[in-house]
């Protein structure tokens, strides 16, 4: 690249950083319709209004992951795994995890699992009349909820995972190689509270260049226009914002509950316990054969955060004698915002889920 080009991309990035600034306060998430029905410290429980007149009876809870915001999965109307749930006729409830603050560093593991995670399936019991519920874990939130149905399995009707890990011995993915090289008590006893950016920075370290110039130099030349093409422009308000919103989600990190943190790095990603059925929450040992219930088990084939190799595991590793496990070919985050995943990825869960949805009354 001579100095000619050099400038000429400067003022490229530079023109394209102004675009993005300028639309950045207009950018919106999470618009589905929804209400706060159960509260408890930092977590809320939301349900999203029905969108047909009689859903299938019993409900869903999805259970996101602690390390970013839940609401990648409901980003924009037609990107959004929550409006397609409810579109096929679902009940569904998600947990909002807030943001921790300094007297929450000594929140467990248990805290969640035991704790938020029951009462929020306790209060969906109560308001739908019914003993047992869907589980649809995310990512680490699938971790969890696997964790919850070994433990409760009399409350679990049907369990989801979906890009969720289990089995951690494994050198592929980006968190793995990051997570065994982390002096995880270090880290907590210094902050208490992990910052989300240090672990946002984290990751962004693992590849530099894709992660940061790159993505900014492939979106700009997405939206290069010539000064009077005015369809080219309207075209690209809508990019743009498509692209903010992902940005707004990506660096919307809470930060840990320190001590939780510490036993999901220690247990999960260094000991690997769980796959060995010798995790343990307040003395209870988590064996994953408790786990009978059907179970839908979904991977993303490019998955580079979370490999296939950590999740398939769980499909021999539980008793359930109903149990399915599905991988499409997107990654990580395209299997809740890519197009061809919003066409086949959701319609799939829900048509496993729906004849798995009518529960018995007598």
């Amino acid at each position: 690249m001579n100095a000619l080009d050099l400038i000429k991309d400067s003022r490229k990035f530079a023109k394209g950083m102004r675009i993005l600034l300028e639309q950045s306060d207009e950018i919106s998430t999470g618009t589905t319709p929804s209400e706060v029905v159960y509260s408890e410290d930092r977590m809320r429980l939301i349900h999203y209004i029905p969108r047909v007149e009689r859903p299938h009876p019993v409900p869903v809870l999805i259970v996101y992951a602690l390390v970013n915001r839940y609401y990648i999965l409901d980003l924009q109307p037609d990107k959004s795994v929550i409006k397609k749930l409810l579109d096929e006729g679902l009940d569904v409830y998600i947990i909002d995890w807030g943001y921790p603050s300094g007297s929450d560093r000594y929140l467990t593991l248990d805290d969640y699992v035991n704790g938020y995670i029951n009462n929020a399936v306790d209060r969906i019991r109560e308001i739908s009349g019914l003993d047992k519920i869907t589980l649809l874990g995310v990512c680490q939130g699938g971790t969890l909820s696997v964790m919850y149905a070994s433990l409760h399995p009399e409350k679990v009707e049907n369990l989801v995972t979906l890009v969720a890990p289990v089995d951690f011995d494994t050198d592929k993915g980006l968190l793995n190689i990051w997570a065994k090289s982390t002096d995880v008590d270090k880290i907590v006893d210094y902050y208490g509270i992990v910052p989300g950016d240090l672990l946002n920075m984290g990751f962004l370290l693992l590849d530099p260049f894709r992660l940061t110039i790159d993505k900014y130099a492939s979106m700009f030349e997405r939206i290069e226009c010539k000064p009077n093409d005015i369809e080219c422009q309207r075209r690209n308000e809508e990019i743009i914002k498509n692209f903010l919103r992902m940005e707004k989600w990506i660096f919307d990190s809470p930060g840990q509950a320190g001590e939780a943190y510490r036993q999901f790095m220690k247990d999960c990603y260094q000991k690997n316990l769980l796959i060995k059925n010798e995790m343990k929450l307040d003395g209870k040992r988590i064996d994953l054969k408790n786990i009978t219930m059907p179970l839908l088990n979904v991977m993303a084939e490019a998955d580079h955060l979370v490999p296939n190799e950590a999740s398939i595991p769980l499909t021999d590793a539980v008793s359930s004698q109903d149990k399915e496990a599905l991988i499409f070919p997107t990654g990580h985050i395209g299997i809740f915002v890519g197009s061809k995943s919003q066409r086949e990825v959701v319609p799939k869960i829900a048509q496993w889920l729906k004849p798995r949805s009518l529960y018995n009354l007598s």
